[in-house]
């Protein structure tokens, strides 16, 4: 009995509190809610797209089409070097006596540079002559007994027809004959030996000729390793005492051309060359050979690159670094656009959705305030739906961009030559573009 009047006292409260449960009221509340939410969202939307529509436009940078020369160049390094450069040594052993001649100078052919004291040589000389002399003397000696065994066999002969062959005996004969016949060999032998005498005579000769040291061609020193009075050692190869150059005046720049350029560099191609003694100064240069052999260092693959120089005023000198550029292929009086016009792309200017316009009015709130599917680009052209788009460079004419479809040629890396009849010299390509305010 209690229990039933407390429930109808506490329902009594609630009524007079509004906590009766009552779901017709909660539903009409929830709407109101969202109806709420919905149209603040709605007027934010609409309110920002207005001042977007009204105050953004696109502020473009341009550059002008040019007439001009493209040149593709391959840069190298390598050294000068002469032409024609000597290096001059010494087949015998001795100790230097004089030396003529120093670093820089001018030596023609035939003038003697240096000598090695051949006072050693000299009693070889003495000592050969006296041995050929000998071995003439021994030649005679054998003449002589020659001629005896001769006359002796001839005397034997002429007894032996006289006694009917009686006397002397054959065996004697025979025995003459024979000795006859060595003493031709004996005469033989020191013929040989006056040949050979002869030979080491000539060679300790020539040793004392090849003392004298002596320039092969006109040229000029750049090296000398020797000094009076210092002992030269010629055992298996020649010691070198001087480094001569032919021709300063000619000089070969020898340089490294990576492979993934050597394929661009051939015969005949000019080129312009700097060394660090004269930083501001370039001096031409043509190539003469490319070397199919290849080198090596620290895994990169080169192939040497001679270059053909002039050096008139001898202000270059051989051993200088110098740092190449390879004119590989060069195109005069074409049109060029800079690289960034062709990578240009127009950016997209926010614009309400084709389902929200009615003949240009504003978007209505729901379209602005609902998802929409994404757009595509305007720049997108049927190029680009079977691969990459062709090259494009947009023209700015009357604040409006045009895409113009151009031929591209070479590049620099930093213009490259295009050809279209669309654009001509002075035309203005954008580069640059961003969206602002008005």
């Amino acid at each position: 009995m209690s229990s039933d009047n407390n429930r109808a006292n506490d329902q009594q409260i609630a009524e007079k509190l509004g906590l009766h449960h009552n779901p017709a009221r909660r539903r009409l509340r929830r709407l109101l809610i969202v109806a709420a939410i919905i149209l603040l969202i709605g007027g934010v939307a609409w309110r920002v797209q207005g001042q977007r529509a009204k105050g953004e436009e696109v502020h473009y940078e341009t550059v002008s089409v040019t007439r001009g020369d493209l040149v593709e160049t391959v840069n190298a390094t390598g050294t000068l070097a002469p032409v024609n450069e000597v290096e001059i040594g010494s087949e015998i052993s001795g100790t230097i006596l004089s030396v003529y001649v120093t670093y820089n100078d001018h030596v023609t052919n035939g003038q003697v540079l240096a000598r090695i004291d051949t006072s050693k040589l000299e009693a070889q000389v003495r000592q050969s002559e006296a041995s050929l002399e000998a071995a003439q003397a021994k030649v005679l000696e054998n003449e002589a007994t020659l001629h005896e065994a001769e006359a002796q066999l001839a005397r034997l002969r002429q007894v032996h027809e006289r006694s009917g062959g009686q006397v002397p005996s054959r065996n004697e004969l025979d025995t003459q004959e024979a000795t006859v016949l060595r003493a031709r060999a004996g005469v033989a032998s020191a013929k040989a030996e006056i040949a050979k005498a002869e030979a080491t005579l000539n060679v300790t000769l020539s040793d004392v000729e090849k003392a004298v040291i002596i320039s092969p061609i006109n040229g000029i020193v750049l090296d000398r390793k020797i000094e009076p009075g210092q002992t030269v050692a010629a055992s298996f190869e020649a010691p070198v005492l001087f480094t001569l150059a032919e021709d300063l005046t000619k000089l070969e720049l020898q340089v490294d051309v990576d492979e993934a350029d050597v394929g661009r560099v051939h015969e005949g191609q000019e080129a312009t060359f700097n060394v660090d003694a004269y930083p501001d100064r370039n001096f031409p240069a043509t190539i003469i050979q490319v070397r199919y052999g290849s080198r090596t260092t620290d895994g990169v693959v080169t192939y040497t690159t001679v270059l053909n120089v002039s050096n008139d005023d001898l202000s270059l000198r051989p051993g200088m670094t110098a740092t190449a550029t390879i004119t590989t292929r060069k195109v005069t009086a074409v049109l060029l656009v800079p690289n960034t016009a062709l990578r240009f792309e127009p950016p997209r200017v926010e614009e309400p959705a084709a389902g929200g316009q009615n003949n240009g009015s504003k978007p209505s709130l729901i379209s602005s305030i609902m998802p929409r599917p994404p757009q595509r680009d305007r720049n997108t052209n049927s190029g680009d739906r079977k691969g990459a788009r062709p090259p494009t460079v947009y023209v700015l004419e009357g604040g409006e961009v045009r895409p113009v479809f151009v031929t591209t040629g070479f590049s620099d890396g930093i213009n490259t030559q295009v050809t279209s009849d669309e654009l001509a010299v002075g035309t203005p390509l954008v580069v640059a573009g961003r969206v602002g305010r008005k």
